[in-house]
C-alpha cells in the first residue's frame, strides 16, 4: 500500500484543478486528505494507492502540471 502526497501552489491549482481533477479519476485510489494551507493557499492532498505501478504513473501525471510535486512512500 503507497501513501501518494500531491502539492502544488494556489495558482497551480487555480489553472490545473480540473486536469488534476481527472488524472486523479483514472486511478483506483482512495483519499486520504485534502488541505488548503492559510498563509499561502497551496494545496496538499493524500492518496491511497494499493498497487506500486499505478502509484509510479498517478506521480508522474501529476507532476506533468505545472508547478505540482508528488511523492509516495510504503504505508
Amino acid at each position: 500500500m503507497w501513501r501518494v502526497t500531491i502539492q502544488c501552489s494556489a495558482e497551480s491549482w487555480s489553472k490545473h484543478a480540473p486536469a488534476f481533477k481527472a488524472i486523479a479519476a483514472n486511478y483506483a485510489s482512495t483519499p486520504l486528505a485534502s488541505k488548503k494551507m492559510k498563509e499561502d493557499e497551496r494545496r496538499i492532498m493524500e492518496y491511497q494507492i494499493e498497487d506500486l505501478g499505478a502509484a509510479e504513473e498517478f506521480i508522474e501525471a501529476c507532476m506533468a502540471l505545472d508547478g505540482f510535486t508528488a511523492t509516495f512512500e510504503a504505508f
